[in-house]
């Protein structure tokens, strides 16, 4: 038979989508470079049919099967040539330093691996002798998207976290320990110097997919399956049809320049989805169009990040994590990457948008789009779900602030308008003949009253019966608020599939599992072995942290007597001043600087009480991240109702009596 080359035998077989599965493939029409240049190497635009078996006579048999393994050992040659060509180009970019200790494998560090694929899942075509043919324009535009450092040097494996660490750090060994269990939990590692710092080297983090399947397993991550279906009865038809005809007659109205252009905007079809705990075992239900696509940027991250957390550098049950290396020193930053640049030289209206931050960028993370509605379901996809609840908030905490500032300026005009016509301000304006006392012992003198009347007017901008009207309107407000937000939440909650997340994705903290590996008890739900916390070791722990905290509150109530004290002294020496503005407006000076020294110290206390919040939680091995975070919430609360409303409540409760 001819004698062929591995290019040339390699053939996939595709598997078609069932019918069900079909509108739920995931697939965003906003990457023309980034998430084609996965398949630009398997799927070229031009790809020349392969040779089919034609008919020959017996003569010219032998001489056709001659010139065809000729042909193919040429292939073989010019492949093997072009290996060595990129090989040759690119170097190795290795460390002189720390080889005795470092092991790193070739194949690993250059992406010469073996990677296996499972063809009854993907949509995959076929291989021919494409490669070795003149480059076209999407070879093209894949090498432009492997320099640009999205991709590793062959320009296929996505780039999911980079390390950053330099060559003069003293702490090889830690680093070539952790980069080994690196590789042992299935990460690929590539190495690249920096292009204007010699002593700065990135290490480029790669997920493959049979570790992305293995951990979204293990960490019960949610992927979609199949496309919700709704029953319509025949009032729901009804009612449809009636909402039809609505937005027909709202399409001849002006449209809302709020609103964000649907046309701009990819169409996330993974909201209309049903989700489910990802598992291998069932990875035929899961709708897989394309392994680079399946999983989006940010779940690869979280995935990697969630690996980086758990690794060892050393042996101890506490060695291990990034985030111990990033503070010992052994790396100087470790940071997924974005999915490319966030500006084009083409407008986005006439060449589209060349990735997700580019969109982003256009519609939504601009002072020209401040007044447009947040693209939260692309938000969601690119930062992830916390991040896309926080800017949901975010937007309807200003959104309701706009009620609560016209009211604000309501009140202040009236105070404006009504502060030349105030009974209080014009009894102290008018009192010429009335003598007050002096306010020190010494160089004061007497004064009258009225010398006091632009302070009376100054005060009643913001203390008039408006203020009562005020105080009313936004304790109502912050009820209002607080409620539409639940349903808002309940919303989005539905929308993105996170009933009952925090029960069915949240794992056991890595601090945890290594301070109590040795203490396990077995879990009453899923019956399988965890690590536990004594209730002993824990009160401790508890009672130590609410002792610092009471300690952190006794601080800030005792800077708040420190201010009071400060304004008494301030003002007699204010009011016996040399200078006589600073003495005719003694009032002013003491106000002014009483707030400035009462704002420092609230931003001090705030930086110090930050640090202090996160040792304590630290101390208390909390043991999710969602109780780590509710624990430091809480305690950053309480400090800061007490920082910042300890003065206010002073000024109404105490001043005066």
């Amino acid at each position: 038979g001819m004698n062929t080359s591995k290019s040339e035998t390699v053939k996939e077989h595709p598997l078609k989508p069932s019918r069900r599965s079909m509108p739920c493939l995931a697939q965003s029409q906003t990457h023309p470079q980034s998430l084609s240049k996965h398949s630009s190497f398997l799927q070229p635009n031009h790809v020349q049919p392969q040779l089919q078996p034609q008919p020959l006579s017996a003569g010219s048999s032998a001489a056709a099967v001659d010139v065809m393994s000729e042909r193919a050992k040429a292939m073989e040659t010019l492949e093997n040539n072009l290996l060595k060509l990129s090989n040759t180009e690119y170097g190795d970019p290795f460390l002189d330093v720390g080889k005795d200790k470092d092991t790193y494998t070739h194949d690993s560090e250059h992406g010469n691996y073996d990677a296996r694929t499972d063809q009854s899942l993907l949509i995959q075509n076929k291989l021919t002798r494409q490669k070795t043919e003149p480059r076209t324009k999407s070879s093209l535009k894949s090498d432009s998207m492997a320099s640009s450092g999205l991709f590793f040097k062959d320009g296929k494996k996505r780039i999911d976290y980079i390390l950053v660490y330099k060559k003069s750090s003293p702490q090889v060994e830690k680093r070539s320990t952790f980069e080994k269990n690196l590789r042992a939990e299935g990460l690929m590692l590539e190495r690249e110097p920096a292009a204007t710092n010699s002593d700065i080297m990135f290490i480029k983090i790669h997920c493959p997919w049979e570790t992305l399947c293995k951990y979204a397993e293990r960490m019960n991550i949610r992927m979609p399956f199949r496309k919700k279906c709704y029953y319509t009865d025949w009032r729901s038809k009804t009612m449809g049809s009636l909402q039809r005809n609505i937005r027909e007659l709202k399409s001849w109205l002006p449209r809302n320049p709020m609103k964000l252009d649907k046309e701009a905007l990819p169409d996330l079809e993974e909201t209309d989805c049903y989700t489910a705990p990802f598992s291998r075992a069932r990875i035929h239900h899961f709708t897989i169009n394309n392994k680079d696509s399946f999983f989006s940027n940010s779940t690869r991250s979280r995935i990697v990040h969630h690996v980086l957390q758990r690794t060892k550098y050393e042996d101890g049950k506490s060695k291990m994590g990034i985030n111990r290396l990033l503070n010992n020193g052994t790396y100087e930053a470790a940071f997924p990457p974005h999915e490319g640049s966030h500006k084009s030289r083409h407008p986005i209206k006439t060449h589209g948008a060349q990735n997700h931050r580019h969109l982003l960028y256009e519609r939504w993370a601009r002072w020209g789009m401040w007044y447009k509605y947040q693209p939260l379901d692309l938000i969601r996809r690119y930062f992830g779900e916390k991040i896309g609840l926080y800017f949901a908030w975010l937007g309807w905490y200003t959104g309701m602030l706009i009620p609560a500032a016209l009211v604000g300026l309501f009140v202040f005009l009236y105070g404006l308008f009504t502060m030349d016509s105030s009974q209080v301000s014009k009894e102290i304006c008018e009192a010429n003949e009335t003598i007050m006392c002096p306010m020190c012992e010494r160089n004061c003198t007497l004064q009258k009253l009225n010398e006091s009347c632009i302070y009376a007017k100054v005060t009643h901008l913001f203390d008039n019966g408006g203020t009562v009207f005020f105080a009313i309107f936004m304790a109502i407000w912050a009820t209002v608020f607080l409620e539409f937000w639940k349903r808002r939440r309940a919303v989005l909650t539905y929308d993105w599939d996170l009933i009952d997340w925090e029960d069915e994705e949240e794992e056991l903290r890595p601090q945890f599992e290594a301070k109590y590996s040795q203490v396990e008890r077995v879990n009453p739900i899923t019956g399988k072995p965890e690590p536990f916390q004594p209730f002993p070791d824990k009160l401790s722990r508890l009672m130590v942290s609410v002792s610092g905290i009471f300690f952190m509150i006794s601080l800030v109530l005792t800077a708040v007597f420190a201010v009071v004290v400060y304004r008494l002294v301030a003002m007699e020496q204010f009011a016996s001043f040399k200078w006589y503005f600073i003495k005719k407006y003694w009032q002013f000076a003491t106000s002014g600087t009483g707030v400035c020294i009462n704002f420092m110290i609230i931003m001090s206390l705030n930086v110090v009480y930050e640090k202090v919040a996160y040792l304590l939680t630290d101390l208390e091995h909390p043991r999710t991240e969602s109780e780590w975070e509710n624990s430091f919430a809480l305690k950053m609360f309480l400090f800061q109702f007490v920082n910042l409303n300890s003065s206010i409540f002073y000024i109404a409760f105490f001043l005066g009596r």
